[in-house]
């Protein structure tokens, strides 16, 4: 009798984490503005929903014993942490790349796992059973293959983030907040570091399994909470690095010669001068070099070699333009708060406007 309290309190525990992570990312703001808790962690709503939702295995909690119960705690791992997973990577990166073109598909998925969870979860918090051993069968079989649909999701999720992590290193983009790459590469390999932790309770139908899952994911909990929420590793997380040259260019075609070269930079140089300074693209605090390379005629080799020969860097060159602006704009607006000035001037906030003005005076 005394094993199935062990049981019982394994899973009070994960889900005493779950809780606890829920309530620090709500009330967590990291001292950001309040105004922009949502750019600087867009998933937040939706992680504290996220880890909210194992509340739903608490008959398991108070009666480990029960089958309705047993039946729940087994099937929400498979059937749902892919789906989370998968839906936070998307979130989390997408809300500052192309979000959108993956709702749809998250939708389809979230109902799927709703489907899939609403047999189990009436079961065991209903005073009267209404799933059979054969039916409990039946849903075992089903589980299996959402599970195997949710991991496709989030592998779906893990390709994306990561060319979104290739992109952010080839790309230079002008603001380093607009995609942090250093967290992505921390946290996108998720789903496949713990697919060795969700199946053994659930194909061996053992409890024993499942208490040393729950506890394993609650020390994932903790040390996910430490690494992510506090103010020292929130610097880490959005001033990912940055390339301080552009990026490496092509060798030019064999025919020109260094003349020929030259006039081309001179070409692209007008050209980048045009769009980037003259129409105010450096306005856009999401700018990037392929945003310049889509108003050349040349190509991305002559624009890279380009910003490295004339401009020292990408971003140097967008940043120099809006550090100057941002003066200008404070001398005809001396009434503006800092934070709407920075904003105006085509930084994302203050402390982007701040991080740049110090690197460019190093």
């Amino acid at each position: 009798m005394s094993e199935y309290y062990f049981y019982g309190l394994a899973a009070l525990m994960y889900l005493t984490t779950c809780w606890t992570f829920a309530a620090v990312r709500w009330f967590h703001t990291c001292r950001a503005p309040k105004e922009r808790r949502r750019y600087i962690w867009p998933d937040r709503q939706l992680q504290v929903l996220i880890y909210c939702c194992p509340t739903l295995l608490l008959p398991y909690v108070v009666n480990p014993m029960s089958e309705a119960a047993w039946m729940l705690e087994k099937t929400y791992f498979p059937a749902c942490y892919y789906f989370y997973c998968g839906l936070l990577l998307l979130c989390f990166f997408g809300t500052v790349k192309q979000w959108a073109q993956w709702k749809t598909v998250s939708w389809v998925a979230a109902l799927m796992v709703i489907a899939t969870m609403l047999v189990p979860v009436l079961n065991a918090w209903l005073p009267t059973p209404l799933v059979t051993a054969e039916g409990m069968r039946v849903w075992r079989v089903i589980t299996i293959v959402e599970s195997i649909v949710m991991m496709g999701y989030s592998g779906l999720a893990m390709w994306q983030v990561g060319h979104w992590i290739d992109e952010a290193r080839d790309a230079n983009y002008s603001n380093p907040d607009d995609f942090p790459d250093d967290y992505a590469r921390r946290v996108w390999l998720a789903p496949v570091i713990f697919t060795p932790v969700l199946w053994p309770a659930f194909l061996c139908d053992s409890p024993l399994l499942m208490a040393i899952q729950n506890v394993l994911l609650s020390v994932s909990n903790i040390v996910l909470l430490l690494n992510v929420m506090p103010v020292w590793r929130r610097k880490a997380i959005l001033a990912s690095p940055e390339a301080d040259t552009a990026a490496e260019a092509d060798t030019p075609p064999a025919g020109d010669n260094h003349t020929n070269q030259e006039e081309l930079i001179d070409q692209t140089a007008a050209e980048i001068e045009a769009y980037v300074c003259d129409q105010q693209a450096y306005l856009d605090p999401h700018l990037k070099i392929d945003d310049v390379v889509s108003h050349t005629r040349l190509g991305r080799t002559y624009v890279s070699l380009t910003f490295s020969q004339r401009f020292g860097s990408f971003a140097a060159y967008v940043n120099s333009l809006r550090l100057a602006h941002y003066e200008q704009h404070l001398a005809d607006h001396p009434n503006e708060t800092k934070e709407a000035a920075a904003q105006a001037s085509g930084f994302s906030s203050y402390n982007a406007y701040y991080r740049a003005k110090q690197k460019m005076s190093r």
